[in-house]
């Protein structure tokens, strides 16, 4: 099976192959022989009903970073004569991003977009994870100081978040008698016009916080990510460590309990987020950690992602 593949995401030139779940999906694209292309959100465009991106095709590579890849001369397609599109640009989850769900949800199905654009929308991060509250550590989404204050002074140290960031990025953790709470939701106030969330800080994060690769509803291998000294995240890109990672009793207890829900949104790749025995996000915009996971001898979870693709298509 041939696919006709386009791959809206950051400019290739920006990312690090070494650890770009993207570019891993890629590089198996091409080794199946699918025609790939690449294209940035910025060029995507609808008119008439139709929509469109300037798009080049694209060779990827093995290799370190600045020798990953080789563009042809782009040009304005109908994304419509693609089999299959994968949504990979990076969050924040913004209007920006909800506005391009909406015009690849025009494409979608009979241009299978990865993971369905609507279903993205209605279910980010940290909005999904909240219809599980029994897996959930205590969560507080609000605006509300009071609310805020109140919860902190009932379970002590808490993180506090923007709902919408990824990568780490604008996560605090504000320990019990720590004066830097008011100033911090000052900042929030001023730079978000969204809710914050706020939740009770797990000492287990020291141990890790696991990212587990859900395909089609199935738990498939686990990457825990450690904390550097001093540091409260444990996200790759603010200097956690991987590491491979078997799945315990809990977490499988935890993918068996939300598959349903991924399964009836038809969401292909996901990760979630796990601390202890809690579940803290359900990621479907951008999810990564595969490379990592094969670099440390787990499974090609790009060949799983195909083939769940390639049996959608043959269908």
């Amino acid at each position: 099976m041939m696919l006709k593949v386009a791959v809206q995401m950051d400019h290739v030139a920006t990312i690090n192959p070494l650890g770009d779940s993207t570019f891993a999906l890629m590089l198996e694209a091409q080794a199946r022989g699918h025609q790939l292309l690449h294209y940035t959100p910025d060029t995507l465009a609808l008119r008439d009903n139709v929509v469109t991106a300037l798009a080049a095709p694209i060779e990827v590579f093995d290799k370190p970073r600045g020798e990953h890849f080789q563009l042809g001369e782009p040009a304005r397609i109908d994304l419509s004569t693609q089999d299959v599109i994968h949504m990979r640009q990076d969050p924040p989850f913004d209007m920006n991003y909800i506005t391009l769900t909406h015009m690849l949800e025009r494409l979608h199905p009979r241009t299978l977009v990865v993971n369905p654009p609507a279903a993205v929308r209605n279910a980010p991060e940290k909005i999904l994870v909240t219809e599980f509250p029994d897996l959930m550590p205590p969560t507080l989404v609000t605006r509300d100081r009071e609310m805020i204050h109140a919860f902190r002074r009932e379970h002590g140290n808490v993180i506090v978040k923007p709902l919408y960031g990824n990568g780490g990025a604008g996560v605090f953790f504000i320990q019990e008698g720590d004066h830097n709470l008011v100033s911090l939701l000052e900042l929030f106030e001023q730079n978000y016009r969204e809710p914050f969330m706020v939740q009770q800080y797990l000492p287990d994060v020291r141990k890790g916080d696991k990212r587990v690769i859900i395909i089609d509803g199935e738990p498939i291998a686990g990457l825990n990510r450690i904390p550097a000294a001093g540091e409260a995240r444990s996200n790759m890109h603010v200097g956690g460590r991987p590491e491979l990672s078997e799945l315990t009793a809990r977490e499988r207890e935890i993918c068996a309990a939300i598959a349903p829900a991924l399964r009836e949104r038809d969401m292909i790749f996901v990760g979630i987020d796990v601390i202890g025995d809690y579940l803290t996000e359900i990621n479907v915009t951008s999810p990564t950690g595969i490379r990592e996971i094969k670099r440390f001898g787990g499974p090609d979870i790009a060949v799983l992602i195909w083939d769940a693709i390639e049996k959608r298509r043959a269908a």
